[in-house]
């Protein structure tokens, strides 16, 4: 998906009222973009190189057969998820991003007296994170500083499962209400540390009212990664420290890169732009 400038911003741009910006950060997880006082920006894309390139992970297994094993191992499924958020005071918003992984099943050696299929092979697959560059339209204004977070998330737990009743909102034959082969997923934490995300589902209002328990504390109607060293949202340069080497951490393929186009105006915000 590529951004574009939407027309009014143009606009703006182009009679002066407007200034074309950009912001590029990357490496530690955490930055900040600066709105001047009596001001306000209107961040209407980004252009996002995934954490994890420069660096190859080969695997492998002896088999006497035709089977590869291409199993991903935590070390690369680290990074095939990554979340970009924007935090302006008042609002917040998380992306989420899969990121693909390249892999290429190789020979590594082989029994060269008997090259049957039955002979002794050593299969091998080598897997490196495609980091080619991410775009994507947004539509944030902020008059505050806006935060930017990015991390890389290892895993989703499931917590609860429930069967979904039917109702106006979750019709028989068209959702999963009333469904009798589906128990979908209706709490998913997002990082079991000390306070991680309690992802509900429909909602958290549904979940009440569907009785299918009392709202954890940290009960969101959004999926999204917090901080956490384990499973949930880890920064890539601690996980290049704790998992690879501190030579991967500073290699400049290694770390992500966002870079945000914007707008910036020297005014206070309209009420329609709000």
């Amino acid at each position: 998906m590529s951004w574009q400038i939407p027309t009014l911003i143009e606009q703006d741009i182009k009679s002066g009222k407007a200034q074309y910006r950009t912001f590029q950060t990357g490496n530690g997880g955490q930055s900040i973009l600066p709105v001047p006082s009596n001001s306000y920006v209107v961040i209407f894309g980004y252009d996002f190189s995934p954490a994890g390139g420069g660096w190859k992970r080969v695997s492998g297994t002896i088999e006497n057969t035709g089977a590869l094993n291409l199993q991903n191992e935590p070390t690369i499924r680290w990074f095939e998820t990554q979340q970009i958020s924007f935090y302006t005071g008042t609002d917040f918003y998380p992306f989420i991003h899969h990121v693909d992984v390249k892999t290429t099943p190789f020979l590594n050696r082989w029994n060269a007296s008997n090259p049957d299929i039955n002979a002794l092979i050593d299969y091998r697959t080598m897997e490196e994170i495609d980091n080619t560059p991410i775009s994507r339209q947004v539509y944030i204004t902020s008059t505050n500083d806006v935060t930017i977070t990015h991390g890389c998330i290892l895993t989703g737990t499931t917590i609860t499962v429930n069967a979904i009743p039917i109702t106006s909102r979750t019709p028989f034959g068209l959702t999963y209400g009333g469904s009798p082969i589906a128990n979908p997923a209706t709490q998913t934490n997002y990082g079991p540390g000390a306070t991680p995300q309690q992802f509900m589902q429909p909602s958290p209002k549904d979940y009440e009212d569907f009785a299918f328990g009392l709202l954890p504390a940290n009960a969101d109607g959004q999926a999204f990664a917090t901080p956490d060293n384990a499973n949930g949202l880890l920064d890539a340069t601690t996980l290049a420290t704790t998992i690879l080497s501190s030579a991967i951490r500073n290699s400049a393929a290694y770390n992500y890169y966002l870079n945000l186009h914007y707008a910036l105006y020297t005014e206070t915000v309209p009420e329609s732009r709000g």
